[in-house]
């Protein structure tokens, strides 16, 4: 039977090994320190928190800048002998470095072939750079801008734990205006936690429902304390992506964070945000009193100017004496009614003239007024007798006279020609 552990039965991967075909521990070792040893060199930045130097050989902790990330670092001595001077704990550094397995006690750590402090001119210079990428991307545009609320109803504060920036902006925000009231976070403003602690604190004050404006600030100190930990491009974005105004009071006014770019309003100092982010009471007073008296002296004058145009309508004869109104058509109505009544009688007077006229003319024509000139009436049998033909002697005549009636007995008739008629008539 063939040993499972002869060097010629080994499997030849990790995955063909198995319980009945396993690797000695050794062979695993090798195997990771050969994969180990074909990993590229990769420079990588970070702070050191420990450095020792023990027989000029250097052991070190690097630890990342933004999270909570460390790995052990070891230079021996041809490389520790350049690190003497240039780097100590806690400098920010950046090395060249190889990871290393030590099959011994399966140990892995990274071999550092080259490191250099990051020196202040390279931090400003890619904080440089970051701001001319940002501004590339357009979140420097006045159009973003946010504007500031007049009056906050509750302001949101995010600076240093018990700083005299915390004390310069509560104190100036409340002689201006007593009654703002703050949301206060205390965070961290430097060093490398100073990035994360401060976006926090800015989201939880972007999600308060009452928060209407946002401040961070830090007082004044060294360059690399104020401007690097606010040129941090998680935490810059943070602020554009921020749907609440962010006032940023980094410092003094020579000190340039990234944040000052991309915060809707930049505040030279801690105390200049106070002055920015609430109005002056004691100005707005005197603005409401300077307004009420203009007022008060517009409603005079416009009172004034009313009474005038009411004396000017009340001078008027129409205003003066408004009864000569009702005056003027009482007397023309009287005319109207007096010529009324003067052509009324005119007329009726020429009416009844001419009725009298119309009168004597009818009357004139009647029976009785021809009657009354001597003619009569003569009927026989009811019938009118117009000529002497229409009844014999002995008929019973009834005459009509202009005073009463005759009853005769005809005696004899006789007719008469035209031509004595007409001769009659003539005579």
């Amino acid at each position: 039977m063939d040993d499972p552990q002869a060097p010629g039965t080994l499997p030849a991967t990790a995955a063909g090994t198995s319980p009945e075909a396993p690797w000695p521990l050794r062979v695993l070792s090798e195997n990771l320190k050969r994969y180990f040893e074909r990993a590229p060199q990769a420079w990588i930045e970070g702070q050191l928190i420990e450095f020792k130097v023990i027989r000029g050989n250097a052991w070190m902790t690097l630890r990342d800048l933004d999270g909570d990330y460390s790995l052990p670092v070891t230079a021996w001595r041809n490389v520790a002998a350049t690190l003497d001077g240039t780097v100590q704990q806690g400098s920010r550094v950046v090395a060249c470095v190889k990871p290393s397995f030590y099959t011994k006690t399966g140990k892995l750590s990274m071999i550092a072939s080259a490191m250099r402090p990051v020196g202040l001119g390279d931090l400003l210079a890619r904080v440089e750079l970051l701001r001319r990428t940002l501004e590339a991307e357009g979140l420097f545009s006045p159009a973003r801008k946010r504007p500031l609320p007049v009056l906050p109803n509750l302001i949101g504060l995010v600076t240093g734990r018990d700083s005299d920036a915390l004390k310069d902006v509560m104190r100036n925000t409340h002689l201006r205006w007593p009654a703002a009231r703050f949301e206060v976070r205390e965070v961290a403003v430097q060093g490398a936690s100073a990035p994360r602690e401060v976006m926090a604190a800015l989201a939880e004050l972007d999600a308060h429902p009452e928060v209407d404006v946002i401040v961070i600030a830090r007082g004044g100190g060294a360059l690399e304390e104020v401007v690097l930990p606010f040129s941090d491009e998680a935490l810059v974005r943070a602020v554009a992506a921020a749907t609440t105004p962010v006032v940023s009071a980094i410092g003094h006014e020579a000190d340039r964070p990234v944040l000052d770019d991309v915060a809707d309003l930049r505040a030279s100092t801690p105390t200049d945000a106070a002055k920015r982010i609430v109005p002056d009471a004691a100005v707005e007073r005197e603005a409401i009193a300077a307004a009420r008296m203009r007022l008060a002296s517009g409603v005079e004058r416009l009172v004034g100017h009313e009474a005038q145009q009411l004396a000017s309508l009340r001078s008027r004869p129409v205003l003066a004496a408004p009864e000569r109104m009702v005056t003027e058509r009482a007397e023309d109505l009287a005319r109207w009614r007096e010529r009324a009544r003067s052509s009324m009688a005119g007329r009726l007077e020429r009416e009844h003239d001419a009725v009298g006229h119309l009168r004597a003319r009818v009357r004139s024509l009647s029976p009785q007024n021809t009657l009354d000139r001597g003619y009569a009436v003569v009927q026989h049998e009811g019938r009118v007798v117009r000529a002497a033909g229409e009844v014999a002697p002995g008929d019973a005549l009834d005459i009509l006279v202009a005073a009463g009636r005759i009853t005769a007995t005809t005696e004899t008739t006789s007719e008469t020609t035209s031509e004595t008629t007409s001769a009659e008539e003539t005579r």
